[in-house]
């Protein structure tokens, strides 16, 4: 991630007593995916629902449209969250001027009419295209009509030189920036918990001097990752074939239509690192010391069911 880890202050934990403060927001965000509309309980403390599934295929149109009714019995405010996923894909349907541009904000518009708002999710915008990117935003604020248009934008704790993701450039054609404050470890990283208390604090204080406080919303993860410190599942050469079995003591070979296989166990050291109501407890009071007005999650289904005893709407 973003920065020096090494230069983020420390955030005191107070020690967990077994009775945990009630964190209040104006705003409180849940993503929905869609198929899973039983995770979404009317009892919670939930102002937005991002409702997740809308995508852009592999011809650069939109499907996966979650249908509203759905979740007709939700009264708050439901937004539809579209993703793309393709660094190249991105590329093509953003492209001002093009066809396939003009006809995907046509079709956004249209499946957006039902909702309260629109959620743009691009993850992975090549690094040239900032501004056809903000130009695409504003385009889609224009036809929204007085409805939300929302951005989920990734971690950031300092400004990077032409950043495809400008706070500062994205925050006049929107009307929330959910930062996604998860993932600073992920898969393929080295161990470590998906939001720590101090690259949190460091990201929400960056987040709130160029976003503010009116259009921030702090993104909290609900779920955790596992590592393995062993992981054979890769392609090998023949003498890293061969090598494998001296090392594991493999003597027995069969064969499969003729094709050699053999099968051996080693220990592998699991670590582990997930959120609870404690943990998310810090991470809001955190956030709420802050003046940051809004959070959300991500995402419903995913988290310690106690964490809806410690959350209220203001």
């Amino acid at each position: 991630m973003d920065g020096d880890e090494e230069s983020f202050e420390e955030v005191e934990i107070p020690p967990y007593t077994g009775t945990l403060p009630v964190s209040s927001f104006g705003e409180i965000w849940a993503y929905l995916l869609s198929g899973r509309e039983g995770t979404l309980n009317n009892a919670y403390p939930v102002s937005d629902v991002g409702y997740f599934g809308a995508e852009i295929d592999s011809y650069g149109k939109l499907t996966g449209v979650p249908n509203r009714r759905n979740i007709a019995r939700y009264t708050g405010r439901v937004h539809m969250v579209v993703a793309c996923n393709s660094r190249s894909l991105t590329h093509f349907v953003l492209a001002e001027g093009s066809a396939l541009r003009r006809e995907l904000v046509d079709d956004l518009l249209l499946a957006a009419k039902p909702y309260d708002g629109l959620q743009i999710d691009f993850e992975l915008i090549p690094a040239r295209d900032g501004e056809t990117f903000r130009s695409f935003l504003a385009e889609l604020k224009n036809g929204l009509e007085g409805r939300m248009l929302t951005v989920a934008l990734p971690a950031r704790n300092r400004t990077i030189q032409n950043d495809v993701y400008d706070y500062a450039k994205i925050r006049p054609l929107v009307d929330r920036i959910l930062v996604m404050a998860y993932d600073e470890h992920w898969s393929s990283s080295a161990p470590g918990p998906i939001a720590s208390m101090r690259w949190c604090r460091a990201v929400a204080a960056y987040a709130f001097d160029v976003v503010g406080p009116e259009k921030l919303i702090m993104g909290l993860p609900f779920y955790g990752r596992a590592w393995g410190d062993t992981n054979p599942s890769r392609a090998y050469m023949f003498s890293g074939i061969e090598r494998i079995k001296r090392e594991n003591n493999v003597s027995e070979v069969h064969r499969s239509d003729g094709i050699p296989t053999f099968t051996y166990e080693i220990p592998v050291s699991v670590t582990v690192f997930y959120e609870d109501d404690f943990s998310l407890s810090v991470r809001m009071e955190m956030y709420r010391s802050m003046d940051i007005r809004a959070i959300g999650f991500w995402c419903l289904g995913q988290e310690s069911p106690a964490v809806w005893n410690i959350l209220e709407l203001n």
